[in-house]
């Protein structure tokens, strides 16, 4: 079992950058695809981004692609997103999530995730 906190969110004018991270407790981090989903007021969680346990691979919602990076530390157990050039519309609350066993495109599917974290609010102001 592993658990997931993120911390990094805020409010941003558009145009500007975050990085939220996400710690993850635990010995076992390195066999966890991880995730980021994020999800608006009265709208369902949503696909950000993936990657897999090495970090050799990572997966893009078609809406931030270009715009945002996601990385990991398997020595630290920390995953990050390096959001740039934001948008009104990237507003939302973020969450980290972890996929045991789980590779390839299928990361883009919140149901492949077993552990979340509490989220964090990213505000995006125009």
């Amino acid at each position: 079992q592993v658990q997931l906190v993120e911390s990094g969110g805020g409010l941003v004018q558009a145009g500007g950058s975050l990085r939220l991270s996400c710690a993850a407790s635990g010995r076992t981090f390195s066999i966890y695809a991880m995730g980021w989903f994020r999800q608006a007021p009265g709208k369902e969680r949503e696909f950000v981004a993936a990657i897999n346990r090495s970090g050799a691979s990572t997966y893009y919602a078609d809406s931030v692609k270009g715009r945002f990076s996601i990385s990991r530390d398997n020595a630290k157990n920390t995953v990050d997103l390096q959001m740039n050039s934001l948008k009104p519309e990237d507003t939302a609350d973020y969450y980290c999530a972890a996929a045991p066993f789980v590779m390839g495109p299928k990361l883009v599917n919140r149901d492949e995730y077993a552990y979340w974290g509490q989220g964090t609010q990213v505000t995006v102001s125009s």
